[in-house]
């Protein structure tokens, strides 16, 4: 039986047409973009091609996008390379002790908050480590950032778009519109792009990062988009290719892809939005309706301030990671969190922030829809919820 797939936070299915716009670059024009013959000529020119394409359906100049593997290469990038930093391995001891070397930074501290990714968290923490003061903003019971006006001895905030695992949108613009002058703002919109309208200028963002396999793109793509004017301290070297940023051959299949399925996703978002939020409601009404008690972690239904692909339940009296072991065996894929962190089944750090009870917070599974399933599909997937939730809390 093929599994009902609601996952699609962590990992979508490549769209129909991206393969076969991917496909010439892998046989026929393979060249190395970086080479001075006709085949690489040839193959630099498909590359560019993609890169226009992507800075123009996200709002930004072509020499601001910056291929990377994927958003954790894009989200570190942006946090070191904004702060102006290498960060520095541990330096041994005679005595085999590690001691972190503690050489000066840049005045001025950075500002986060724990809803953003564990790709954006780790980088901060790491900062921290090495003395960069950290700022770590509260959020509210809907699990928006509290944000508040810092001072002028900042110099990065990191606010994600959306979040990963409720689907927040994060008021970014007017964040932009608040800051010291002389502060940069980096932007993780990997949960927004292809789902929300996203433009680059109109945000405000000194950088931005987005994946391709998140909008039906393939996997090990990725970009930063760097506004014009700001110095990005590279974090690996050995090459000239984009400006230095992020030396290497660049993978001129996957950014094609990339950049057919941000097409075809931006071409369709307000027809995949209506659908969206019909699946999501839907879903929804159904585990109300058939297995109360369940409590909505995140915006509302029917709110504009949350992409419609992701809905966050908690069944108080069901543990979480049995719940989806069960749904698993039944044929239904969802999470309990970001792919990123939710391997070990702890509970969700977002919803920790967002303050909610222990039992709310160690019942919650993360349900992410695609507008390409049906009515039918979704529908059987909530009778396999309700049958399960009622199973384990059976006396």
């Amino acid at each position: 039986m093929r599994p009902i797939y609601l996952d699609h936070n962590a990992t979508t299915p490549l769209l129909p047409g991206v393969w076969d716009a991917m496909r010439p670059l892998m046989e026929e024009t393979y060249g190395n973009p970086s080479s001075a013959h006709a085949v690489g000529r040839k193959s630099r020119q498909a590359l560019e091609d993609a890169r226009e394409k992507i800075a123009s359906l996200l709002g930004a100049h072509p020499d601001e996008v910056t291929f990377t593997s994927g958003a954790t290469e894009a989200n570190n990038l942006a946090v070191f390379g904004l702060v102006g930093r290498q960060p520095t391995p541990p330096t041994p001891l005679p005595s085999g002790r590690g001691e972190t070397d503690k050489a000066p930074l840049p005045e001025g501290r950075g500002v986060g908050s724990l809803l953003e990714h564990p790709c954006v968290i780790e980088p901060l923490r790491h900062l921290e480590s090495l003395g960069v003061a950290v700022e770590w903003l509260p959020a509210n019971a809907r699990g928006v950032i509290e944000w508040r006006v810092p001072d002028e001895n900042v110099n990065l905030v990191c606010v994600m778009l959306a979040n990963h695992e409720t689907g927040a949108i994060q008021p970014v613009r007017d964040i932009a519109l608040s800051l010291p002058k002389g502060a940069r703002l980096h932007c993780d919109a990997v949960q927004a792009v292809g789902k929300i309208a996203v433009n680059f200028r109109a945000l405000g963002a000194t950088t931005l990062t987005a994946s391709a396999h998140k909008f039906g793109g393939p996997k090990g793509v990725g970009v930063l988009l760097t506004k014009r004017g700001t110095h990005l301290e590279p974090r690996t070297f050995g090459g000239h290719q984009q400006s230095g940023r992020r030396p290497g051959t660049e993978p001129v299949a996957l950014a094609v892809g990339m950049a057919a399925a941000l097409e075809l996703a931006v071409r369709n978002l307000d027809n995949n939005r209506t659908q969206l939020e019909t699946l999501r409601a839907r879903f929804w009404n159904a585990l109300q309706s058939e297995c109360e008690p369940v409590v909505l972690n995140g915006p509302e239904i029917g709110t504009p301030d949350v992409v419609p692909t992701t809905l966050n339940v908690s069944f108080p009296g069901c543990r979480a990671d049995l719940l989806l072991m069960a749904l698993d065996l039944a044929g239904v894929a969802c999470s309990t969190g970001s792919a990123c962190s939710s391997g070990s089944l702890l509970p969700s750090p977002v919803l920790r922030v967002m303050g909610v009870s222990d039992e709310v917070l160690r019942s919650a599974l993360r349900f992410s829809f695609a507008p390409s399933q049906s009515v039918e599909e979704i529908d059987e997937a909530a009778a396999c919820v309700v049958q399960c939730v009622r199973t384990m809390r059976a006396p």
